[in-house]
């Protein structure tokens, strides 16, 4: 072995103890289709006039009902459950969308829209993230929700939630490391 060689190799050895945390992976979740931010889905639903908006307007805000996979669409029973929880509030006292939407039954249409995405982040020291002994994990993300209520090609009315920021700290310790996960497969198969 030439002095030369063992340069390389103290160097990576070195890299890996200090705990370098640029080896370490990340991850990111997304709709596939859909909006940058919760602030820009906002607004695009901002953009909706109820008995204006028609479902191709729709479409070019953002909101396809047909060809999105993050649109659910509502039964009219679990619609009526959704848009008029309370059944003490009187018909007269809703919302003129919610109410229009309620008596012309069948014909009105619930679709309740989706948007997030959500990044891992793990930091730390590579060694001990490696050998399962402690990870640490920073998610950061975004959702929003919105329902849109349609008759016959018009939007009646909107509402939307969710959660523009999100971060949290996931923190995992094992005292045993890689024999962490073969202790409890083993304590799980003893109690069978």
């Amino acid at each position: 072995m030439t002095p030369g060689a063992s340069l390389p190799r103290s160097l990576l050895a070195a890299a890996l103890l200090s705990g370098c945390a640029a080896m370490l992976p990340d991850a990111s979740n997304s709709a596939r289709f859909g909006f940058a931010s919760f602030e820009a889905a906002e607004s695009a639903l901002a953009k909706v006039v109820p008995y204006r908006t028609t479902l191709t307007d729709l479409e070019t805000f953002g909101f396809d009902v047909r060809h999105s996979p993050n649109v659910v669409r509502i039964s009219y029973p679990d619609s009526v459950a959704r848009l008029a929880p309370n059944s003490r509030v009187a018909l007269e006292d809703m919302d003129v969308g919610i109410r229009d939407c309620i008596v012309a039954r069948l014909s009105c249409q619930v679709y309740e829209f989706h948007f997030a995405h959500q990044s891992q982040q793990r930091s730390g020291n590579f060694l001990l993230d490696f050998f399962n002994f402690r990870r640490n994990t920073t998610v950061s993300g975004w959702q929003f929700d919105a329902l849109v209520v349609v008759k016959d090609a018009t939007v009646l009315f909107t509402s939307h939630g969710g959660t523009p920021q999100t971060s949290r700290l996931e923190r995992r310790t094992n005292p045993l490391g890689p024999l962490q996960s073969i202790g409890e497969s083993s304590g799980g198969m003893l109690a069978r």
